[in-house]
């Protein structure tokens, strides 16, 4: 038989440094999950992406387990990244703040393309083309 599903908690969370703290805590205690355990799995599966935000969406069981996806960073902090700069512009049509190759759009565009509407690199690559503009970070041929 299979398990019931009693929660379902999405949460953006820095990798390989998930703790018990808020927001982790709060959201999987009210469910009874086990939070340190959750936190381990986690830690060891984003090892690799230090220093990225990578989403996660949990499902929790009526038996209290649990079973976590992955997903991929945001696009803004992919971009934020990629153009070496600390925070977006504040107003982004008339101050930019940094600017990205090409070549690094594209590389963007393909590790997001699994979590966008889309199979085709290049509506993907539209797609985070139009978040670079919002952010104020250009795009260089």
């Amino acid at each position: 038989m299979a398990k019931k599903i009693i929660g379902l908690v999405k949460l953006a969370l820095n990798a390989g440094k998930a703790t018990p703290a808020p927001p982790v805590g709060p959201a999987l205690g009210q469910y009874g999950a086990n939070i340190v355990l959750f936190c381990k799995e986690y830690n060891a599966r984003t090892s690799d992406k230090l220093g990225l935000v990578v989403p996660v969406e949990i499902l929790i069981y009526d038996d209290r387990s649990f079973s976590f996806i992955l997903k991929t960073p945001p696009v803004s902090v992919l971009l934020i990244k990629a153009a070496g700069i600390i925070k977006g512009s504040g107003l982004p049509n008339s101050q930019i703040v940094g600017c990205i190759s090409k070549s690094q759009l594209k590389d963007i565009a393909s590790v997001k393309i699994p979590d966008l509407n889309t199979n085709n690199l290049s509506k993907a690559m539209l797609i985070v083309a139009g978040t670079a503009k919002n952010m104020g970070i250009q795009i260089k041929d």
